[in-house]
C-alpha cells in the first residue's frame, strides 16, 4: 500500500508541514500559525471548491497540533450523512474522555449531510466544546444551515493565482523529470484550475517516457475540459463544441457553465464582448433544470458564444 501511495503524485507532493502548504491569505496563515502554536483550534468550517487544500490543510492543523490518533475520527459525508450516523459516529465518539487534551472530529464535506444530521450537530458543537473540536469541510457553505455558521469560524481556502498554480505544477514536473513545453501545460492548467489534485492526476496521467503529451494527443487521456481549451486556443469553437456536447453529462452541467465563464477571453478580446458572453452564460445557466439533454443545452451555448467571437 505504501509502494502505491508514494506512486501517486498528489500524495508525494502533499504539504507535509505547515511551512509547506501555500497560502493564498496571509491573515489565515497568521491564524493558522497561532492555532499551532497555541495547540487548540476554534470549531471551523473550512469552504472552498474542490482541490484548493481543504482536506490537506485540515489534516495538517491536526497533525501540528499533536493529537493523539486515538481522539481524531475523520467521517466522509458524502457516504455517513444521516442523523443515525451522526449519533452513532459522533456523539459515541465525543461523549468519551480523550486521551490527550481535546479530541477532534473532521467531517469531510459536510454540504452532503441531510438538514436533520446538521440540526442535530448544533448540540455537540457546544455540550462537548471543552473536550473536543469539529472541522468541518465543504464546497458550498450555502448548503450549511445558519446554526451551524453561528457555532464555527468559517475560513474561505481561496483558489492560488494563476502564476502560483502553474509554478507548482511545473514545480512538480521537473521533480518527476517531466519533460513539457509551457503551450501544453498552461492548457493543462486552464483545463484544471483552480483544482491542483485534478491537475497533478491529469499531469500524472499523461506522462509517458518523461515527457508531458499534448492533450488531443494519440496517447492522451485528458478529459473534455483539457482537450476543449487545446482546442479554443486554436480557434477551433466548432470542434470544441463538438468534443464537449459528445462527453458531457448532466451531473456536469454546473460546472461546464462555470467552466465557460473562466475562460471569458476565448469569447471576445473586448468588454463589450465578454458582457455579451456573461449574459449568454447566464441565460444556459438558468436553463438547466428546464432541459433533458446535456449535449443540447451545452451544444446551444457554445453556437452563441461563437457568434460572439465572430462578431454576429
Amino acid at each position: 500500500m505504501d509502494q502505491l501511495t508514494n506512486s501517486l503524485w498528489t500524495e508525494k507532493h502533499r504539504p507535509k508541514t505547515i511551512d509547506e502548504y501555500i497560502f493564498a491569505d496571509e491573515n489565515q496563515k497568521a491564524s493558522v500559525s497561532k492555532w499551532i502554536q497555541q495547540k487548540d483550534v476554534p470549531n471551523l468550517l473550512l469552504y472552498g471548491p474542490p482541490g484548493v487544500g481543504k482536506s490537506c490543510l485540515a489534516a495538517l492543523l491536526v497533525s501540528e497540533i499533536g493529537i493523539d490518533p486515538m481522539d481524531f475520527l475523520e467521517i466522509n459525508a458524502s457516504r455517513e450523512n444521516s442523523v443515525d450516523d451522526m449519533r452513532s459516529k459522533i456523539l459515541n465518539f465525543v461523549e468519551t474522555a480523550p486521551w490527550g487534551s481535546k479530541r477532534i472530529v473532521l467531517l469531510q464535506e459536510a454540504d452532503n449531510l441531510t438538514i436533520q444530521a446538521q440540526g442535530m450537530m448544533r448540540d455537540p458543537l457546544e455540550k462537548f466544546s471543552s473536550t473536543s473540536r469539529f472541522i468541518l469541510t465543504c464546497n458550498y457553505p450555502n448548503k450549511i444551515i445558519p446554526a451551524i455558521h453561528s457555532r464555527v469560524q468559517t475560513l474561505e481556502i481561496f483558489r492560488l493565482p494563476k502564476e502560483e498554480f502553474t509554478l507548482k505544477m511545473a514545480e512538480i514536473l521537473a521533480a518527476e523529470n517531466v519533460s513539457f513545453d509551457l503551450d501544453t501545460l498552461d492548457s493543462y492548467v486552464q483545463g484544471s484550475y483552480p483544482d491542483l489534485r485534478k491537475c497533478i492526476n491529469s499531469c500524472q496521467q499523461n506522462s509517458i517516457d518523461g515527457q508531458l503529451l499534448k492533450p488531443l494527443s494519440k496517447d492522451s487521456s485528458a478529459d473534455w475540459k483539457i482537450e476543449s481549451v487545446e482546442l479554443f486556443k486554436q480557434g477551433k469553437i466548432r470542434e470544441g463544441r463538438e468534443l464537449i456536447a459528445s462527453q458531457i453529462r448532466m451531473e456536469e452541467l454546473d460546472e461546464f457553465f462555470r467552466f465557460l465563464y473562466d475562460h471569458l477571453d476565448f469569447w471576445g478580446k473586448t468588454n463589450q464582448q465578454k458582457d455579451k458572453a456573461i449574459l449568454k452564460i447566464r441565460d444556459g445557466l438558468v436553463q438547466i433544470p428546464l432541459v433533458a439533454c446535456a449535449e443540447i443545452l451545452c451544444s446551444s451555448v457554445l453556437i452563441e458564444l461563437e457568434q460572439i467571437v465572430q462578431g454576429e
